[in-house]
């Protein structure tokens, strides 16, 4: 299996634990498969692939994995149900998910690779998987893209401890791996905020704390701006609360966000806020964007759910099936407040007090990434990000070019 330059220094590398960090599509899978069938060329060995869930284990590495070993013609037997394949010279390589922690006890294994290890639990290593590679010795890879200073980034400073003789870290951009042309950075770094883009191609160690937007500037971002005159669509973002109910109201040109109005009402409901929308937009078509969660929740009288109201008042409602992760939808907003490019695609009008109030003042909750509800900014940023977030989703993940000398070879492995 040929292997990259970057790919290589760290298959060569002799340490007992190797930490990978790297920028997405830079071809961890690869690397890892030929190192789960490097550790399994001696006989009667036990090799793990471990990701956060038993089925990003398998929707990741079961079917490459697979074939890379049919064309190698190791296999002796395949358990489907169990992501287990047993080779010739009777060494075993597993898939398994993390969020299962049970289910990896109890087991000598002689050599493991932790998929996307910043999504993995710690204790999953050290109070589980750790312990399996004592008797045996065995060793272990952790591979993934960073996410923020967590224990995966404990481990890669650890590896960057020359008196850690067991232990050697390795940091590579999605660049540097191969996989990914330059266009298609750049165009990342047209979609993404500076800080996720940072993350996720350059592999930086971010943090998340202090001010949640902070794209947001009030120089650049705040704009008088009136409607076109031959525009008759606007966009709202809703978040239903009885204190308060919040919509922002927009319209959309060229790709560019003008928040244009908010609607902020206390001890409400949801007919009222409709009541609202029609009394200031007679005549206009409205496409609204409201909380997942309007599928089943009530907040007027009757037994109706919200979605079921603003359906009845005639408004075009853009759902999607489930919540968006709260992270992706607060990157999104940042993306088009500026991009990682330094394009502004979102513009407040100053009218707005209570949004421009809330986006430039919402912070982290202390110690963790999720937002802080007790300052009571989060709902008109709510209503915000329904709307950036359905429009204009983050894009983090892009179609896998593999140049010709990346392509998987047949024969033994080296």
């Amino acid at each position: 299996m040929q292997l990259s330059k970057p790919q290589r220094q760290v298959a060569d590398n002799k340490s007992r634990f190797r930490i990978l960090c790297t920028g997405r599509r830079f071809g961890k899978t690869t690397l890892a498969i030929r190192e789960l069938c490097y550790n399994a060329r001696e006989p009667n060995k036990v090799c793990w692939y471990v990701a956060p869930s038993y089925r990003q284990a398998k929707q990741i590495a079961w079917v490459k994995l697979k074939q890379i070993l049919k064309d190698l013609r190791w296999i002796r037997k395949v358990n489907e149900a169990e992501l287990t394949i047993e080779l010739k010279n009777k060494s075993r390589i597993c898939l398994r998910g993390a969020d299962n922690k049970d289910s990896l006890r109890g087991v000598g294994i002689d050599f493991i690779v932790l998929d996307e290890c910043a999504d993995i639990d710690e204790q999953a290593w050290s109070e589980v998987l750790r312990p399996t590679l004592s008797d045996t010795k065995g060793s272990a890879v952790f591979a993934g893209t960073p996410k923020g200073m967590n224990w995966f980034h404990d481990l890669y400073q650890r590896g960057q401890d020359q008196t850690e003789e067991e232990y050697s870290s390795f940091l590579f951009t999605t660049l540097e791996g191969g996989f990914v042309d330059s266009g298609e950075i750049e165009q990342a770094k047209r979609d993404l905020d500076a800080k996720t883009f940072r993350q996720e191609y350059q592999a930086t160690w971010e943090t998340y704390s202090g001010i949640i937007y902070y794209g947001f500037s009030t120089s650049e971002n705040i704009k008088h701006f009136d409607q076109p005159l031959d525009n008759n669509i606007i966009h709202i973002g809703m978040d239903f609360n009885l204190d308060p109910m919040c919509a922002v109201v927009s319209y959309i040109s060229n790709g560019v966000v003008y928040i244009m109005d908010e609607i902020q009402i206390w001890s409400s409901n949801t007919d009222e806020l409709c009541q609202e929308i029609h009394r200031r937009y007679p005549g206009k078509k409205i496409f609204v964007y409201p909380d997942p969660a309007s599928r089943q929740r009530k907040t007027s009288a009757g037994g109706r759910t919200d979605l079921s109201i603003l359906q009845n008042n005639g408004f075009v409602c853009k759902v999607p099936p489930r919540h968006m992760a709260i992270r992706d939808r607060i990157n999104s907003v940042n993306a088009k407040l500026c991009s990682a490019s330094n394009e502004r695609q979102v513009f407040i009008h100053p009218k707005c007090k209570n949004l421009l109030n809330s986006v430039s003042k919402h912070t982290y909750k202390e110690g963790t990434v999720l937002p802080d509800k007790t300052q009571g900014f989060d709902h008109m940023n709510d209503a915000l990000g329904y709307l950036i977030s359905f429009l204009y989703p983050i894009r983090t993940a892009y179609e896998q070019h593999t140049p010709e000398r990346f392509a998987v070879k047949v024969g033994a492995i080296r």
